[in-house]
């Protein structure tokens, strides 16, 4: 499971010191399944609607820009409209983005392996052009890491001699020891943020063990993000032997706490094991029993080691409860010297979109959000179990924008502003299920000039009015909007939403939150900023293992911290 410390500190020791931090540039919560045929790129997003742009001076507008009550279509926004202008470089006041690589590192300090064709999937490379430099370097020890587990994934993916091996080791029904490929399948479930955030816990947890990481691939999941690893799949195959994976549930007898309260299997130390199953199913759901939270104990990752393969299914951001678990401690400690760059490097890693969706990514960006000096982010999720109404919800973000001075004031008399400012354009990028929102925003600035003089444009991509997670084009309308946010200057986001963890997670920023309406009342505090970019586990194991190894509480307080959005939740500091 480990490298020797000799190995680590021959390939780490040169650069921890850099790969701490340098100064960045400056759904949801998991409730029973709230969460909620394909489209062509062509079809375009079926709700989107470019903003008005607010002109503070008295200038000539055009006319198709001011119908009253008319907005333009989807089909001219994805499609038609798009911009495709030569980028040429201006500099960073104007927000352009340079017109070549050569200005970013493309590999991301060597986290991105070279071995790919670009054209195979164009956001793995360009993505750089877009997103900030990112506040943190992987250290060397986690490029290595990185390195060494795609030859093994190439070594052990599908269709390859070992891999074939290890099929009829399932078949026969038991886990043998000593197998050279061993592996954890992830399953979907529940909406794309949750998705996100266990399919990179997932990966986590396959480097620390030395698993290969296979994803099951659902209807609603194709064609959402590229293979991550050169020269192989992670793509389970369709002939895999155990059928309906998306049908595990917490009552599944194969289940690590059903098998242990059967007695099936054994997490005693002292306890002889003659035989383990050939696989085991984690249920790391947010309502996953005692038994079943056994698997962030030592003496059970012992047991769990031995079996060949494990499939997992969670909806949650199960890594800082790694923290607990002591045969980790060394590894993650060189892998991330900064914790909180724990999901923000791996997202960045494994998380690439396809061309389909990156596609409407860019047209999206270098039609309406490229040009403006400033792009401003916000994120709102409604909750069934803490609703709000519009109008107050609205109050709350222009709240925390006046607090923040995130957005500027209206000239409420219609005064020419002070022309002692010079203008600045500030896009201002909604994501919402709802379009009300955006109705509000783009009518605040639209009828009324900003005191600053700065120019400011509204627009959202889509409104789908209610999650549908089971649909393939909603999710890649998802994972678009999430990639739009990540490229914005400023961030705000509800609290305890998925969707907006991997966000601000994939930009590296610490956003604003909008604490969660209480008995329909919106919070007295507006916002509040996140102190790390970590996402919130929200419902952590709290559990007692019984192993002789015990966890340093007072290391483990330095690392892992109550969640600001959420007090039962836990998440990663410095």
């Amino acid at each position: 499971m480990k490298e020797s410390k000799v190995v680590r500190d021959e390939v780490c020791v040169k650069r921890v010191q850099q790969s701490t931090t340098r100064d960045p540039e400056m759904e949801e919560i998991s409730t029973p399944r709230i969460e909620s045929k394909k489209k062509t790129a062509a079809e375009g997003w079926s709700a989107a609607r470019p903003g008005v742009v607010l002109v503070a001076c008295l200038m000539t507008l055009p006319v198709l820009v001011f119908l009253p009550g008319h907005y333009w279509t989807s089909s001219f926004v994805w499609i038609n409209a798009v911009k495709m202008t030569k980028r040429i470089d201006k500099g960073p006041e104007d927000g352009s983005i340079p017109n070549s690589l050569a200005s970013k590192d493309k590999l991301l300090g060597g986290l991105l392996s070279p071995n790919f064709d670009e054209q195979s999937c164009l956001s793995r490379y360009k993505s750089a052009l877009y997103h900030k430099a990112s506040p943190h370097l992987p250290s060397s020890y986690l490029v290595h890491k990185l390195r060494t587990y795609e030859a093994l994934h190439k070594k052990c993916g599908p269709n390859t001699p070992l891999y074939k091996k290890s099929i009829e080791q399932l078949k026969s029904g038991h886990s043998m020891e000593l197998m050279d490929c061993n592996y954890i399948i992830w399953t979907p479930y529940n909406g794309l943020g949750n998705r996100i955030l266990s399919l990179v816990s997932a990966f986590l947890y396959a480097l620390l063990t030395d698993r290969v990481l296979l994803i099951h691939v659902t209807e609603d999941s194709t064609d959402l993000w590229c293979e991550p690893f050169p020269d192989t799949t992670w793509v389970l195959p369709s002939d895999f032997p155990i059928k309906d994976l998306t049908k595990l549930h917490g009552g599944t007898k194969e289940s690590y706490g059903n098998l242990l309260r059967d007695n099936k299997i054994s997490n005693n130390p002292k306890t002889v094991v003659v035989s383990l199953p050939s696989y085991i199913y984690l249920h790391l759901e947010h309502n996953y029993q005692h038994l079943d939270r056994l698997f962030f104990c030592d003496e059970d990752q012992m047991v769990l080691g031995k079996v060949n393969w494990l499939i997992l299914q969670s909806d949650l951001y199960f890594v800082p409860s790694f923290f607990s678990i002591p045969a980790f401690e060394d590894e993650l400690r060189w892998l991330f010297p900064a914790r909180e760059s724990i999901f923000h490097l791996l997202v960045r890693y494994l998380i690439h979109p396809t061309n389909t969706i990156w596609g409407m990514v860019t047209r999206y960006y270098d039609s309406y959000l490229a040009k403006s000096n400033e792009r401003i982010g916000i994120q709102i999720r409604i909750f069934q179990w803490a609703p709000i109404g519009s109008d107050d919800l609205i109050n709350q973000i222009l709240a925390c924008s006046k607090q923040e001075n995130l957005l500027p004031d209206i000239e409420l008399e219609n005064r020419n502003p002070s022309s002692t400012n010079v203008a600045r354009s500030k896009a201002v990028l909604v994501t919402s299920l709802y379009q009300e929102y955006f109705d509000k925003f783009q009518s605040m600035y639209y009828e009324n000039s900003a005191k600053t003089g700065d120019l400011v444009s509204v627009y959202q991509p889509s409104h789908e009015g209610h999650q549908s997670s089971e649909k393939q084009f909603h999710n890649q309308k998802a994972l678009a909007e999430i990639y739009l946010l990540s490229f914005c200057d400023v961030l705000v986001t509800s609290a305890v939403s998925t969707f907006g963890y991997v966000s601000h997670g994939l930009a590296g920023l610490k956003p604003w939150f909008l604490p969660y309406a209480k008995n329909r009342k919106a919070s007295e505090i507006p916002c509040i900023r996140f102190s790390s970019m970590e996402p919130c586990l929200h419902t952590p194991p709290r559990i007692g293992c019984r192993g002789n190894r015990t966890v340093d509480t007072i290391k483990l307080q330095r690392h892992v911290r109550t969640c600001e959005d959420l007090g039962e939740g836990i998440k990663l500091f410095d």
